[in-house]
């Protein structure tokens, strides 16, 4: 939006290909096929409108998404059926009528033991009172006032805490509460979501690519920023093996590893931007996650979801069957008669190694889905990462902003404080669109518009009793 308003914008990318945590690669099988590998499996929600409104640049019907269907919970316990809410009501109020009535997470029993005053603050969500009264609390601690079941925990609570890379012990309760808005309470769209049909490199990128071009900006790959430095010019930004850049505005979109090493490895920073030099010093980072694509031989039973949550596992946290989502995928998975299924741990334990991490949850698969057992696996790319962010308890009031006291300087990603109801790939959305709706305000160009669910949750300024 900013090169089509016609300011002059270098992109500068640290990896080979754009994408960061939606990004590709290429990977060779043992019988020498040529495969895509993408970093992770990512839900497209219908309320990420700034999102889609990225991308209708690229598609303005959104062909290229399609609806993944419905997407269970499931656990090992033989007593806990899975839970599905994708059929819920839209509409707020009535979607969680609707939850009550429907899961076997919500007996009469069950209800009688829980706390109304704790778990009416779903629907009293506010950006500022939620995060005054809870971000000292962890979710946790919110789950144990709730009083909800043993399974009504592990079925709705703990899957989605772990869906944000954090556990519920380092998870901030006014976080969590406001992802029960996002999602749910707040959410008018349903909880249905969306999967590109072919792989990110082919329906995101390379077009998002070409568009950028196509406005006269520049996108250069494999161009790591390694300092940056504020100077009468503006601020001038080192890049490894290339030249300097030097530009009026810059906009930081980097992982909370990467800005802190940036920031951190900058001469002077600190004198600067004094408040943002601490707050970065001070982020903390999610859990480590672990991503395993198995290409296998042989499939699962038929009737299993294209996408399922696993609760209650040490390991295991989600299986995606990509053979039943994407084009490439699909194409190999004939050929060879067999599947491509993604096994996905968002906060995976932190001693163990990546063999013995993939292990686990194939043995754990198995519990859940025995005829695994009869799948052979031809080949695994895996990989262990540590760069989620982290909203630990407490630190919201320290998380910076998008515009800083870095004069110039923006910040863009998943990590960034914003008012505007989000998380994951809408929260990145939503800062970067909020960055550079701050550069065309300095350079006398109307802003993009940004549309949002409810900022407030329907009982919000209701009095607690």
């Amino acid at each position: 939006m900013l090169a089509e308003r016609g300011v002059s914008v270098e992109l500068l990318e640290a990896a080979p290909a754009l994408g960061g945590r939606l990004g590709t690669w290429p990977r060779t099988l043992p019988d020498g096929t040529p495969v895509t590998v993408e970093h992770g499996y990512h839900g497209f929600f219908r309320q990420y409108y700034t999102l889609r409104a990225i991308l209708r640049r690229i598609d303005p019907d959104l062909a290229f998404l399609h609806d993944v269907g419905g997407y269970p919970i499931e656990g090992r316990d033989p007593a806990w059926e899975p839970e599905d809410f994708t059929d819920l009501p839209r509409v707020p109020l009535a979607n969680l009528a609707a939850l009550v009535w429907k899961s076997p997470s919500f007996r009469l029993r069950d209800l009688r033991k829980v706390d109304a005053r704790e778990a009416l603050e779903m629907l009293r969500y506010d950006p500022v009172a939620t995060f005054a009264r809870h971000d000292h609390r962890t979710t946790a601690e919110l789950l144990d006032a709730l009083g909800f079941s043993e399974r009504g925990r592990a079925m709705l609570f703990e899957v989605f805490a772990h869906s944000f890379f954090n556990t519920e012990q380092r998870y901030s309760a006014a976080e969590f509460l406001a992802m029960c808005h996002f999602y749910f309470t707040g959410n008018p769209e349903g909880l249905g979501m969306d999967a590109p049909r072919d792989h990110y490199a082919t329906t995101l990128w390379e077009p998002l690519g070409r568009l950028l071009e196509k406005h006269g900006a520049t996108v250069t790959t494999g161009a790591r920023a390694t300092v940056v430095v504020n100077g009468p010019g503006g601020w001038s930004v080192g890049v490894d093996g290339g030249p300097t850049r030097t530009a009026r505005h810059l906009v930081v979109a980097t992982d909370v590893p990467g800005t802190r090493g940036l920031l951190g490895a900058s001469p002077g920073f600190a004198t600067t931007a004094p408040r943002l030099a601490a707050q970065v010093d001070r982020l903390p980072g999610g859990e480590p996650y672990v991503v395993a694509r198995l290409y296998c031989r042989g499939d699962v039973a038929a009737h299993r979801a294209a996408f399922t949550g696993v609760t209650r596992e040490r390991v295991l946290d989600s299986v995606t069957l990509f053979h039943r989502l994407e084009s490439e995928s699909a194409a190999w998975a004939r050929g060879a008669a067999g599947s491509v299924i993604e096994l996905h741990s968002y906060a995976c334990p932190h001693d163990a190694g990546l063999d013995d991490l993939v292990a686990a949850m194939r043995t754990e698969l198995v519990a859940l889905w025995p005829e695994f057992a009869d799948v052979e696996v031809l080949d695994t790319d895996a990989h262990r990462y540590t760069n989620a962010p982290g909203f630990d308890p407490g630190f919201h009031p320290h998380r910076p902003g998008v515009v800083t006291d870095a004069r110039g300087l923006r910040l863009a990603g998943d990590w960034v404080a914003s008012d505007v109801p989000s998380a994951l790939m809408e929260r990145a959305a939503v800062t970067g669109v909020l960055a550079a709706n701050d550069v065309l305000r300095e350079e006398g160009a109307a802003p993009e518009p940004i549309a949002s669910i409810a900022p407030r949750g329907v009982l919000a300024g209701r009095t607690r009793t």
